[in-house]
């Protein structure tokens, strides 16, 4: 079974240079193969770690409701909709692209989203992690899949009110029923030296602390560049800070 990784929070949380940062300490560690899965509708997890994607499964899913009578011969609504969901996935080496998209527009997707979630148990079979780059919220994620997360990073940033919202997300993955078993709070955009006052608030909102990663310019400059953040040096603070809260977890 594969280790599902999933990292959530608010925009402008870094949750998905984070989501990037975990996929290179993945990589440069050998724990492959690896799936990314962009559930975020802004869709910048693939641009994030060098990989061009040009389809969604929202899109699938659109163009599927709207022509639903124009199966193939011989072919059944379940086979037909896997085999376009299996051509949007963005194949590399050692690791792997499926982009969720945003949300379809009017009519019903229950039968959809039914076969979507077999098909998603059925690829994660092939992975030995999966990296998901949540929306805000993560409903979007949850209509789709049955994913068990064994992993949920929920990323803040260094403000009061962030920590606020990290407690909402907390509590709405436990309103939406969601299979979490281990779940951490990761503070990013931080200074070197964090305020006591500021970690004794963290304790507060009852979310175990995972750790911290300091802003670094070298992220800004990478992301100005569009240059894969998976291509960061070894010698960068955020690499070293996820590395060693990785390592941390999963060893």
């Amino acid at each position: 079974m594969s280790y599902v990784i999933a990292v959530a929070g608010k925009g402008g949380t870094g949750k998905t240079t984070t989501s990037a940062l975990i996929i290179r300490y993945l990589l440069k560690n050998g724990k492959t193969p690896i799936l990314a899965v962009d559930a975020d509708p802004n869709c910048n997890f693939a641009e994030s770690i060098g990989i061009e994607v040009d389809r969604s499964i929202g899109t699938v899913l659109s163009d599927f409701l709207s022509n639903r009578g124009d199966l193939p011969q011989g072919m059944s609504k379940q086979s037909f909709l896997e085999f376009k969901l299996h051509q949007i996935l963005k194949e590399g080496k050692d690791i792997d692209m499926l982009v969720m998209g945003c949300p379809e527009g009017p009519g019903c997707y229950c039968s959809a989203n039914s076969i979507l979630r077999a098909y998603f148990d059925s690829l994660s079979n092939n992975y030995k992690y999966i990296v998901i780059d949540n929306e805000a919220g993560m409903e979007h994620f949850s209509r789709k899949t049955n994913a068990e997360i064994d992993l949920l990073i929920i990323c803040s940033n260094y403000s009061l009110k962030g920590l606020k919202i990290a407690k909402k997300l907390s509590d709405l993955v436990d309103e939406l029923k969601l299979d979490v078993k281990d779940r951490y709070l990761l503070l990013n955009y931080t200074p070197e030296n964090l305020d006591e006052t500021f970690l004794d608030n963290v304790k507060k909102i009852g979310i175990p602390y995972i750790g911290n990663i300091v802003k670094e310019k070298l992220i800004e400059d990478y992301d100005i560049k569009g240059i894969s953040i998976t291509d960061l040096p070894d010698n960068s603070l955020s690499v070293k800070s996820i590395d060693e809260i990785m390592e941390k977890i999963l060893n």
